[in-house]
């Protein structure tokens, strides 16, 4: 029934949408507007240059029966351009530039903006479009990194210099994180005033005239720092100098310690003195296939001394250290103010050769309009590229083209959200049992054993099919800790492999405890002996 509803839906808004069009398109204040009903081949022309490789595609909007301008393929450059009938004016009266984009695959590095170009000089075709074709404006999302803005971006000829500056406007909106259809305006007002909407909605107003609104301003400063001024070598620019005639204390001792032995600290009653804080297993034997000349001199494995469980310590008694109340640290001369400060110093400013003055913008007019972007991201869709010069026909295009797309898109979005997937379920299931074993890596008794449990988790996580696997795994080291705590009173072991792969993961219970147990004997040799020759211990012998 929902698929029903859906499929009439789709027709009612194709055949309204063709209804809109022709109505909409008569309208004379549209002077530029391309629905992608039929093939953009013939009607756009594709760079040529051997950058562009990405392939456009004449497509369907995913659950509509409306057409779009396609980016087919991820990580390409893309080039693509259409020159209008005559130049579109900016400077005479309200201009309005409006597009629509949809990224049905989300956008994580790429652009999905258009640049509307200037008359190019002489020579020039759409086949050699690229990125330096000069521009008039550029307009658009753009995301990549910590960029993620609505970009409005105009070049203006500065009448002093001749020179061409880009402008851009600050703190532009932010681009919708959703795969929806969003549509994007610009409406230039001939009051200087510019106005971005995101579907329909107010984001930015701005005047171009504002030094605050675009950076670098479009007016520039009356004075500019003096490229040939230099800084006097006598110029002092310290605030604070040390006192010359601060003299050090007498009493002042560099040379104490910070920290010294608490005098009036006393050994605990009951301290072992004599007793190591670990002796040898007296349950271990030497394996019988342990060689002495391949192997070394065999020696037993290392445990807690039973005697300094219940005794207050073990071994040389020393006093704890605390902080030396004679302690000052290094010397050094209080700052006063500095009598030869003069500031932080400046070139003097003289007049700038590039200043001037002006009521309002002179746009370079519209000639042609083109998308040139580099993107990581496929299904990037651009439908309805309109320019006109009244407000309300941009206005009734959004409501009759773009809004009903919309509004079942997102009813569709609604819908999926409302029922998970089976595998979102799954992986819900599966960090509920990660965060589980990663509690269970933090248990006291199983420190020994923390470095060998995470990464069997971190393996699973990269390799869910092997959970099952690693939870035994994990029960295996847990069960095996637990036993030699019980009945073996034996150390864990310090120094442990980490698994091999991830199949090892999954082994018997066996194999891990065996391995477990030689890991601990021989990574416990190895520190005691230091630069003696290795020295191999066999395995503990079990109750």
């Amino acid at each position: 029934m929902a698929r029903i509803r859906s499929g009439v839906v789709s027709v009612l808004f194709a055949l309204f949408a063709c209804f809109a069009f022709q109505h909409l398109s008569a309208s004379d204040d549209t002077v530029f507007y391309d629905s992608f009903d039929e093939s953009f081949e013939g009607r756009w022309t594709v760079s040529g240059k051997d950058d562009y490789q990405g392939v456009w595609k004449h497509s369907k909007s995913e659950g509509h029966e409306d057409f779009g301008l396609l980016v087919s393929e991820k990580a390409k450059k893309y080039a693509i351009v259409k020159e209008v009938d005559e130049p579109v004016s900016l400077t005479d009266g309200t201009v309005v530039l409006q597009f629509e984009t949809r990224l049905q695959n989300g956008l994580e590095c790429g652009g999905a903006y258009l640049k509307y170009l200037r008359p190019q000089e002489a020579g020039w075709e759409p086949k050699i479009f690229d990125n330096e074709s000069p521009y008039s404006i550029m307009f658009g999302p753009d995301k990549c990194g910590l960029t993620n803005k609505v970009h409005f971006i105009f070049k203006h000829k500065n009448p002093k210099s001749g020179e061409y500056v880009e402008h851009h406007l600050t703190t532009p909106p932010s681009v919708p994180a959703d795969k929806l259809s969003h549509v994007y305006t610009a409406i230039i007002k001939p009051d200087n005033e510019l106005i971005i909407l995101v579907d329909g909605e107010e984001k930015k107003k701005a005047n171009f005239l504002s030094a605050d609104d675009f950076m670098p301003p479009l007016i520039p400063t009356k004075t500019i720092p003096d490229p040939e001024d230099k800084k006097p070598e006598d110029w002092d620019e310290r605030a604070k100098i040390p006192d010359p005639d601060a003299v050090k204390p007498d009493d002042w001792d560099e040379d104490a310690p910070m920290e010294i032995e608490d005098e009036e600290a006393e050994k605990p009653e009951g301290w072992l003195d004599d007793e190591p804080e670990e002796v040898e297993d007296p349950e271990a034997t030497k394996p019988e296939d342990w060689d002495d000349e391949e192997d070394g001199e065999w020696e037993a494995p290392k445990i807690d001394n039973p005697k300094c469980v219940t005794a207050p310590g073990c071994g040389e008694w020393k006093r704890p250290m605390k902080r030396n109340p004679a302690y000052k640290g290094k010397w050094h001369a209080p700052l006063i103010d500095n009598p030869s400060y003069k500031g932080i110093w400046k070139p003097q400013e003289i007049p700038n050769p590039s200043y001037f003055e002006l009521e309002k913008p002179n746009f370079e007019p519209i000639a042609a309009v083109g998308i040139e972007i580099w993107t990581m991201q496929d299904g990037i869709l651009f439908d309805n590229i309109l320019i006109t010069k009244d407000e309300k026909v941009a206005s009734s295009y959004r409501d009759t083209l773009w809004k009903p797309k919309y509004e079942v898109e997102k009813e569709k979005e609604k819908a999926e959200e409302d029922v998970p997937s089976s595998e979102g379920l799954l992986a819900t299931v599966q960090k509920k049992i990660f965060d589980i074993l990663y509690k269970v890596a933090d248990v006291p008794f199983l420190a020994a054993h923390k470095t060998k449990i995470v990464d069997l988790i971190e393996k699973a996580e990269e390799q869910p099919n092997i959970t099952l696997g690693v939870i035994g795994s994990i029960a295996v080291i847990v069960l095996t800790a637990l036993f030699m705590i019980l009945f073996g009173g034996k150390k864990p072991a310090k120094v442990e492999k980490k698994p091999a792969v991830a199949a090892e993961a999954s082994g018997s219970g066996a194999e891990n405890k065996e391995e477990s147990e030689k890991e601990g004997s021989s990574g416990e040799n190895e520190k005691e002996t230091g630069a003696a020759p290795r020295r191999r211990t066999g395995p503990r012998r079990e109750n």
